[in-house]
């Protein structure tokens, strides 16, 4: 694969740093990514090569970056089975199941999704960088359901774009203890690192955090839990366990989050990545793909009806 060269111009109303335009103008890769390329000589401003990331750009400057390309990636494939639900040779939807992380992280070199996914498809390795290959988006590590990679780097490119747009419908499925306020509502509350441990994330007053929307609908109430589907307008991370405990009905089985001894006995917590809507290419029309909900989860939800039959409490 050859080198990619691109070139921007800058108008009025952009961000005036270099590495801030960037990341407006090439949303697939992140800011550390360009400011890497920034700092191998690989970005120039009105011909020159650029000195610094937060070099200030004048209105009309014009920007050329030349990305070199993809590295074959050290990640050994792993023949680990996967729940395909879609593929084609542009992308692969996989119903991911709890207790798998996505990538490769501290404490998890092996036996990611990543690793099954090359195992799989070996052509995706080097899309979107060495670490992550394929990789548009995350699930938790006890998150189940679907999630998409992308098999090439034009794939990557206008996935991630639709992301970013929000043009990508999520629908989760999750129990939470006791009731939301309202039967169905929406919050709006920013996600930011929390102050008390750098690891976790939290909501914070607007300008330490990013935006967050969630939509939540109640589906079924129990004597002590919500049965509730959520539409993630934002995808911050964790999102929804954050905005569940902020409106004070965090997930069962949450321990970060939520209660430290779940009030369900339940070894993940219960949140499931059920539906999602997406054209899978330029000009075709949206498409859903769903993602029964385990047998763990169905198992409890039973274990609650039943118990609401029988008037029994929990």
């Amino acid at each position: 694969m050859s080198e990619r060269s691109l070139e921007f111009q800058r108008q009025a109303s952009d961000p005036p740093r270099l590495d801030h335009f960037l990341v407006a103008c090439l949303p697939e890769y992140s800011r550390s990514r360009l400011q890497g390329l920034i700092k191998d000589g690989r970005v120039w401003v009105n011909g020159v090569p650029a000195r610094k990331a937060g070099q200030i750009l004048e209105s009309a400057a014009r920007v050329s970056v030349h990305i070199p390309p993809n590295e074959p990636s050290a990640l050994k494939p792993e023949p680990i089975p996967l729940d395909i639900i879609y593929e084609d040779q542009d992308v692969l939807i996989i119903n991911k199941a709890a207790g798998m992380v996505v990538h490769p992280a501290a404490g998890h070199a092996q036996g990611t999704l990543v690793h099954a996914a090359l195992a799989h498809a070996p052509e995706m390795e080097g899309i979107h960088g060495e670490v992550r290959p394929g990789v548009v988006h995350r699930l938790d590590k006890n998150t189940s359901g679907l999630i998409l990679l992308a098999k090439n780097d034009a794939a990557h490119r206008w996935l991630q774009e639709q992301f970013r747009s929000r043009k990508v419908s999520k629908v989760y499925l999750a129990l939470v203890d006791g009731r939301p306020p309202t039967p169905k509502g929406r919050v709006e509350a920013p996600i930011g690192r929390s102050a008390a441990d750098r690891k976790q994330m939290a909501v914070v007053t607007g300008a330490k955090g990013r935006a967050a929307i969630s939509e939540y609908f109640t589906l079924e109430s129990f004597p002590a839990h919500t049965f509730i589907e959520v539409h993630p307008i934002t995808g911050r991370t964790h999102q929804i366990r954050l905005h569940m405990q902020f409106l004070g009905c965090p997930v069962v089985g949450d321990t970060v989050y939520g209660r430290r001894t779940p009030t369900i006995a339940i070894q993940r917590h219960f949140l499931h990545a059920a539906r999602i809507t997406l054209a899978l290419s330029p000009g075709a029309a949206a498409r859903t793909f769903s993602a029964p909900l385990p047998s763990e989860l169905e198992a409890v939800l039973n274990q609650l009806r039943h118990a609401a039959q029988t008037g029994l409490t929990r």
